[in-house]
């Protein structure tokens, strides 16, 4: 880069940095705002999509996703949401920084994406974190991958896992797409289940072609350490960014 765009991207990520440190993954649930949507959701009866993600990196299969949810279920607004406090996943790869900017870098030129990190990871949690910021009465609805999905049912995420569950869904709805191994009449077989089919009413399915239902984020950095193009598995404005960072460089 440029020394102008140098200082640029240093600037801006020691404002993320200091962004991410406000939040306490000890404290009661919140979020900071990175990108607020032009066309943001100012009135109650909007139907948000929640796309929350480790983001490492965003991929095209991520943008498959959040466009077929939105023009299925025709949602208002998108919100990209990166948690500090990850569930699953420790920090590794890009820096939680450097994600947001790659997420701010996206959404810049798009009117109806948001932005925004989050102090805690689990579902009920980032609920909790956004109902301050959106008027009564909005939709919730969080756009996930089937593997996703089968993690939301895991009894070692819970002391009492259907009160949880029940809490959960009286406040949001689940978009769920496909994997590669897993179709949607697969994804529809699991939900015949008993501890999937009592919470049917508030899951939605949305199909993902083939070549979208393989990609993973692993595999993508695993390609770029291997020294190889990566350029048609994430969106133009990623391509621009994970090569000015280096990312993911061996």
């Amino acid at each position: 880069m440029g020394d102008i765009q140098t200082f640029k991207y240093s600037d801006e990520s020691r404002h993320l940095d200091a962004l991410v440190d406000q939040l306490d993954p000890n404290g009661a649930p919140q979020i900071r705002w990175v990108y607020r949507a032009v066309r943001h959701i100012k009135a109650g009866g909007g139907r948000l999509g929640i796309f929350s993600g480790s983001f490492n990196p965003l991929t095209v299969a991520h943008i498959k996703m959040i466009e077929a949810a939105q023009k299925r279920y025709d949602l208002d607004e998108i919100l990209l949401i990166l948690a500090r406090a990850n569930v699953d996943k420790g920090v590794f790869g890009l820096s939680l920084a450097d994600r947001l900017l790659m997420l701010k870098a996206y959404t810049a030129n798009r009117a109806d994406f948001s932005v925004a990190a989050c102090s805690h990871g689990k579902f009920i949690e980032k609920i909790e974190a956004l109902k301050p910021a959106y008027p009564s009465g909005t939709h919730f609805s969080f756009i996930v991958g089937y593997d996703t999905f089968i993690r939301l049912f895991d009894p070692k995420y819970y002391t009492d896992l259907h009160g949880a569950l029940e809490a959960l869904f009286d406040q949001c709805r689940f978009i769920v797409a496909n994997r590669h191994n897993y179709d949607v009449d697969a994804v529809r077989q699991v939900m015949e289940a008993p501890d999937y089919r009592r919470y049917a009413s508030g899951i939605d399915l949305i199909e993902l072609p083939g070549f979208y239902a393989e990609i993973s984020s692993t595999d993508i950095r695993a390609q770029i350490q291997a020294g190889n193009s990566v350029d048609h598995l994430v969106p133009s404005e990623v391509q621009g960014f994970l090569k000015a960072v280096q990312a993911y460089q061996a």
